[in-house]
């Protein structure tokens, strides 16, 4: 029996795993497979810079791939177009400590950090699964200026969008 006991250990740990496998649920698609049966998307605009998201919508009608629609309940993908990565927030507790939330867990910063803003002369693009609100696909670019254009930033993140799906 003693020389039974080390194998007995890894036995039921290959039975666990087998189990485990076995009953996890379909894997999630990808975000290709999301985007290519999408039709609707709503955009999420964050930014709250009219000149920006009218040329992004432009940039999407020009695009003609997907129909804009006005509520993220009748959407297929949501478009996030913010200053910020999608990939949790940052917070400030009500002791003072400072932290991050990424999908709902919190994780307070060994010392508190209130310089924790994110540089606005960046936006993000974000795709969302609305059902499941998992992130699918995210790019950023530098905001523009003088020689790219100011308000072009959503346009050229749609433009890296359409790249992506081409």
């Amino acid at each position: 029996m003693r020389k039974l006991r080390p194998f007995l250990g890894s036995a039921l740990l290959f039975a666990a795993a087998i189990l485990h496998l076995s009953a996890q649920d379909q894997p999630i698609p990808n975000f290709a497979s999301k985007a290519a049966a999408a039709r609707k998307v709503f955009l999420d605009d964050q930014l709250k810079v009219p000149n920006v998201v009218g040329k992004t919508r432009a940039q999407l009608l020009k695009w003609g791939r997907f129909e804009l629609v006005q509520s993220a309940g009748r959407a297929d993908l949501i478009l996030v177009l913010s200053a910020d990565p999608y990939r949790g927030g940052n917070i400030v507790i009500s002791g003072g400590e400072t932290g991050d939330v990424d999908n709902g867990h919190v994780t307070v910063d060994r010392w508190p950090n209130y310089n924790k803003l994110s540089p606005t002369r960046y936006a993000y693009l974000t795709v969302i699964d609305p059902q499941s609100h998992q992130m699918l696909w995210e790019t950023s670019h530098a905001w523009g200026g003088l020689l790219t254009g100011f308000d072009s930033v959503g346009a050229r993140l749609v433009k890296k969008l359409e790249k992506e799906l081409n």
